[in-house]
């Protein structure tokens, strides 16, 4: 087990551990208050100190448990990130949604309280809103962070383009920078790599990376044509509508497969493989992994800081070419 480590976000003074637990799809719906707790408590211990949710995630309930479970921590200790984007209720509320300076406003202050915390450490955009000018976005981070109720801005699947842009505003209102965005990323999803991860490692902007494991595909647990383990993402329709509704792509799972020796090589478990493969990008500055056991959190911590040879890296890219 190396020792957790830590990289700074984007070009920010503030450092985040090299693998951040995630709490969508699991902590307040799939998995068990207290389970979720004690994932939290194993993380905290393996020096991982950056803790990734959002106000939509089970609609706020997720934002309780992660908040619970780290009240036992120096506030100090930890780098707490939020989002907001999704509409947060059922009905006809058109400012329920989007970047509006309200719908932003409202959404801090209701994650502030669902949280317990006077304040959010990465204040994320969960998407981008085509329907709201990107100046009042921008202008109402900031003045979030001029209130000390937000210390850093992101965003999280926006586009090259998006991102530029978004930087050109901050730096000619003179608002606080992003300093990160939060995409998909993996061995099986590289689209961040043609234009994403350019423009923003020119602009200081760091990547924290959810699915690196392909929502489990990348642990080898689904074997071609066998059947789905019973306690897995996929066997539970809940989950698994991002899996396309568990009729996993065979080909994709025998490529899988064939990381295994790679992993042996670099005595590695498969996810630890397909983690530090993330990690061997610059502009990474962490990777999400979801957990519902401690156990799970204990292998996946054990990806950080371990370099993968040129050798693997390659090998990695002939497997799925």
């Amino acid at each position: 087990m190396h020792e957790m480590k830590y990289r700074r976000l984007g070009s920010s003074g503030v450092r985040v551990s090299e693998i951040c637990l995630g709490s969508w799809l699991t902590y307040g719906n799939a998995t068990e208050d207290s389970a979720a707790e004690s994932c939290i408590d194993r993380a905290y211990e393996l020096g991982i100190n950056f803790f990734d949710t959002a106000n939509v995630y089970a609609r706020g309930k997720s934002e309780e448990v992660v908040g619970r479970a780290l009240k036992k921590y120096p506030r100090d200790s930890y780098v707490l990130a939020t989002k907001v984007f999704f509409q947060m209720t059922d009905g006809p509320m058109p400012n329920n949604r989007g970047l509006s300076r309200k719908h932003i406003i409202e959404q801090c202050e209701a994650s502030l309280k669902r949280l317990g915390v006077d304040y959010i450490d990465l204040y994320q955009c969960h998407r981008y809103d085509s329907e709201t000018p990107l100046e009042e976005t921008l202008r109402a981070l900031d003045d979030l962070v001029t209130q000390g109720k937000v210390l850093y801005v992101g965003v999280s699947e926006w586009s090259a383009p998006q991102i530029a842009e978004a930087v050109r505003l901050q730096e000619k209102l003179n608002l606080d920078r992003l300093v990160s965005n939060q995409p998909s990323y993996s061995i099986l999803n590289r689209y961040i790599e043609r234009a994403v991860v350019p423009i923003s490692s020119h602009y200081g902007i760091g990547q924290i990376v959810y699915s690196p494991l392909a929502q489990g595909i990348l642990t080898g647990k689904y074997k071609p044509g066998q059947p789905l383990p019973a306690d897995s993402r996929a066997a539970d329709p809940k989950q698994n509508m991002f899996l396309n509704g568990g009729n996993l792509d065979q080909k994709v799972l025998e490529k899988v497969q064939k990381l295994h020796p790679i992993a042996e090589r670099e005595g590695l478990s498969l996810a630890q493989l397909a983690l530090a493969w993330c990690l061997r990008q610059e502009n990474v500055s962490s990777v999400i992994i979801g957990a519902s056991k401690p156990s799970q959190v204990h292998d996946n911590a054990g990806a950080a800081g371990h370099k993968l040879s040129e050798e693997s890296i390659k090998e990695i890219d002939d497997v799925m070419a």
